[in-house]
């Protein structure tokens, strides 16, 4: 099992995810897909800021001390 943070995870999988539409081969294919690469890149984008979100502490513990 990885044991990277989630959010280095997503980074990783956005940086693979701009190569694979850089990529020629990519390029050349013409297939018709309900899910888009923008739509793929819109999930991780959303899963990145959910992941940092619940890192945060927001306990209240320390404002009160």
């Amino acid at each position: 099992m990885n044991t990277q943070p989630l959010p280095e995870l997503v980074a990783q999988a956005q940086q693979l995810l701009t190569q694979i539409r850089q990529h020629p081969q990519y390029q050349r294919l013409n297939f018709d897909c309900d899910v888009t690469l923008g739509d793929v890149s819109q999930f991780f984008n959303t899963l990145q800021w959910e992941a940092a979100a619940s890192t945060v502490d927001v306990s209240t513990e320390r404002f009160f001390q």
